[in-house]
């Protein structure tokens, strides 16, 4: 039984390495077909990334060695915390570090290792990129945390298996549907999606990511890209796990042959998850158009308002 749970524990992590870059071409091919354009090939990501892999590191002088090492760990954090999320099954190995707070906790070191490894450097748009991004995370984060306190209060715990368990009969609840809402918001924001930035810009005056990343090369973007990948494909099973567990093999399920059967039955459901957001949020990025940064905190503010609302709900009644 050992064996098999690590089979289904390794399973996870490659899915996350597996599925990231084709979610991101999905999403890029849907909204080129939405815009009437034929768009790039559905695996150009992969080529993207086996390209730059190729290439070689082009370095500033005064580059440390933090400049160097940030987009390994970044990458290493961001996957860490991508595998942690049940995407077919719960009750995995390592499901009991399966926390919503570990997980803000890793992507929270993420944000900070990019921002200082931009200000590394010293130059105006990796300034500008950091002050951007800290500004939208001092709203994002409260956030997260007070949409995790609302799940907390049905679940009665932040454990990711706990609460995908808990919401299979749930059934609908007024502050669900306002942390679902939530979670949305605060994915778009995190993921520096339209309209909070467009990932597919290089203007100066608009671009928050790009513009801290805009510094590196070879390897190092690619580590980069493939980070920023896999924290989409995070945010999308998060949702799926929390709001839409349906299809999950669950923790009983102990016999081989049915467990077997049932984990098929999950990627199968994950797998169609995974389709459905990317065509979601193609098709909700080319029906609106970007905000202006300064209009970004009431966006996520948003998020914070249904977080503090669904909490108040559940006090004023478990019922809702």
């Amino acid at each position: 039984m050992t064996f098999e749970a690590l089979i289904w524990q390794g399973i996870q992590m490659m899915l996350a390495l597996a599925l990231a870059p084709l979610l991101t071409g999905l999403v890029r091919k849907a909204k080129a077909r939405l815009l009437r354009r034929r768009g790039a090939p559905l695996l150009q990501p992969y080529r993207d990334l086996r390209r730059l892999l190729g290439k070689d590191v082009v370095l500033a002088d005064n580059a440390s060695w933090l400049f160097r090492v940030a987009p390994y760990v970044i990458f290493a954090l961001t996957w860490v915390a991508a595998a942690l999320v049940p995407t077919f099954s719960t009750g995995l190995m390592f499901s009991w570090s399966g926390d919503l707070i570990a997980i803000i906790a890793l992507l929270g070191s993420v944000r900070f290792l990019q921002a200082l490894a931009a200000l590394d450097i010293g130059t105006s748009f990796g300034g500008i990129g950091s002050s951007r991004e800290m500004m939208f995370a001092s709203l994002a984060e409260p956030a997260m945390n007070m949409l995790v306190f609302t799940l907390a209060l049905v679940a009665r715990s932040t454990q990711l298996s706990t609460i995908a368990n808990v919401m299979f009969g749930a059934g609908l609840r007024v502050s669900l549907a306002l942390a679902l809402f939530g979670f949305i918001i605060v994915a778009i924001a995190e993921n520096a999606r339209i309209p909070v930035d467009n990932p597919a810009t290089h203007l100066e005056l608009t671009m928050v990511h790009e513009a801290m990343v805009l510094e590196y090369s070879g390897r190092h973007l690619a580590m980069i890209e493939f980070a920023a990948m896999i924290k989409l494909l995070l945010y999308v099973s998060l949702i799926g796990c929390i709001f839409f567990p349906f299809g999950m093999a669950q923790d009983e399920q102990a016999l081989l042959l049915p467990r077997i059967l049932a984990c098929g039955i999950g990627l199968a459901c994950y797998a169609a998850k995974l389709a459905f957001a990317g065509l979601a949020l193609a098709l909700f990025e080319t029906s609106i158009a970007k905000m202006r940064v300064f209009r970004v905190p009431d966006f996520i503010g948003v998020a914070l308002m249904l977080g503090l609302l669904g909490t108040l709900l559940l006090f004023v009644s478990r019922s809702l």
